[in-house]
């Protein structure tokens, strides 16, 4: 393996618990083994590679590197989205580098798109599918029309889903890659916990054929944007449907995608192997060169202020109701949604269900999301669900809410 490695980089020592269980034969003899994190900090050392996940104690080891005068290259996600922007700010302070290309959709290249390729443009928007463990459940359910705890079981089988996959079904995996993209786009501190999020074990293998009906499929897409009002970006991860001509249709098993939309530019599309050791590997040694070869340490890279993130988009809406079908329901749907004027586009039932648990979906002309929320909890209150409704938004280039 290490004959693979390029001549700006040499191997000073490794960090890890219990190194005499983990010591291998293919790495250069003259490398040190350590479980003590102070002998990376020697001055032997330039650079640290921090891979072990978690915030603990990760944030405090990287803070370390960079005030010992060390560059630090990250793959920690959640390190980077809640305290990224302190780190940042203590490697402006040192003069040093702090890089994390791994930490958002593993081999594509998209954290220095932004910052290089980009960096002539004012970025308007960012969205995206970003964790490839909801992805390779929805694409299956699509395909195969199978329950969602079956992908998951899938998933988890093959190696994409943890034994906990919480992180994911949750979305507080997407919502912490959302904030570090939003952090380097939009130049400003967005806070990983006040992005909202919605769970995307609610969708079942019949929503795939409504979706069908409508031209769509269903996505977890996360999606940020700047508004009118200065200090206020949109913000969220969720479910959503996508129509089936949008790139984030056509973006299978688990990959990811990422969209970046320019006020001069357009559209920029990005994609590949999101996760995974290679890819991931792959993002870190192209950091670790980065550093290794004398580029500057980016501009963009340290926040100008913390910004008020709100979930609050509009968009067209889907919402299906399974209820114990009897006389009146449509008639009461109806009048609740007048009451938040909201108007109805179309109905759709599919032929073949239990009266006492019946599927319909109502399909609604564009709303925000603060009014739908409204109208489902006032819905809540009626007495035939046989299960709370299920509620997407409609993800188009010109409505891009992500969030009910």
């Amino acid at each position: 393996m290490q004959e693979l490695a390029p001549d700006e980089l040499e191997l000073a020592v490794i960090v890890n618990r219990s190194v005499h269980r983990k010591r291998v034969d293919w790495i250069d003899s003259a490398v040190r083994w350590s479980d003590d994190y102070r002998d990376a900090l020697g001055d032997d050392v330039d650079l640290v590679v921090e891979l072990i996940g978690g915030r603990s104690p990760a944030e405090d080891w990287i803070g370390q590197a960079l005030r010992a005068g060390k560059s630090v290259v990250t793959a920690n996600k959640q390190v980077i989205a809640h305290a990224g922007h302190a780190l940042l700010e203590e490697a402006a302070r040192s003069g040093q580098h702090l890089r994390f290309e791994a930490a958002v959709a593993g081999g594509v290249p998209v954290v220095r798109a932004i910052e290089q390729g980009l960096a002539g443009d004012t970025l308007t928007r960012v969205a995206g599918i970003l964790n490839g463990t909801c992805n390779y459940i929805l694409s299956r359910m699509e395909r195969e029309r199978v329950a969602f705890h079956d992908a998951l079981a899938d998933a988890q089988a093959l190696g994409f889903a943890e034994a906990d996959p919480s992180q994911d079904i949750e979305g507080f995996d997407a919502q912490a890659k959302l904030a570090i993209l939003a952090q380097i786009a939009f130049a400003a501190h967005v806070p990983a916990g006040a992005i909202e999020s919605r769970r995307v074990d609610v969708i079942d293998a019949v929503d795939f054929v409504y979706a069908e009906q409508m031209g769509c499929t269903i996505r977890q897409v996360a999606c940020a944007e700047r508004t009118s009002q200065r200090g206020v970006l949109k913000a969220g991860v969720g479910p959503s449907l996508v129509p089936l001509d949008s790139p984030l249709a056509r973006v299978r098993g688990s990959e990811n995608l990422v969209m970046l939309h320019g006020r001069f530019g357009g559209e920029t599309t990005f994609g590949g192997l999101g996760a995974g050791g290679e890819p991931t590997a792959v993002a870190v040694l192209s950091d670790l060169l980065a550093v290794a070869r004398g580029g500057e340490r980016p501009a963009t890279r340290t926040p100008a202020s913390q910004i008020e993130v709100s979930p609050d988009f509009t968009s067209a809406y889907y919402v299906r109701f399974t209820v114990a079908d009897r006389p009146g329901i449509i008639a009461a749907l109806s009048a609740v949604f007048g009451r938040h004027e909201i108007n109805i586009d179309a109905i759709l039932q599919q032929p073949g269900f239990p009266a006492g648990r019946r599927p319909f979906v109502v399909t609604l002309d564009p709303c925000s999301s603060s009014a739908i929320r409204q109208a489902v909890n006032d819905l809540s209150e009626f007495d035939f669900h046989g299960e709370p409704p299920v509620v997407l938004p409609v993800f188009s280039a010109a409505s891009m809410g992500v969030l009910a």
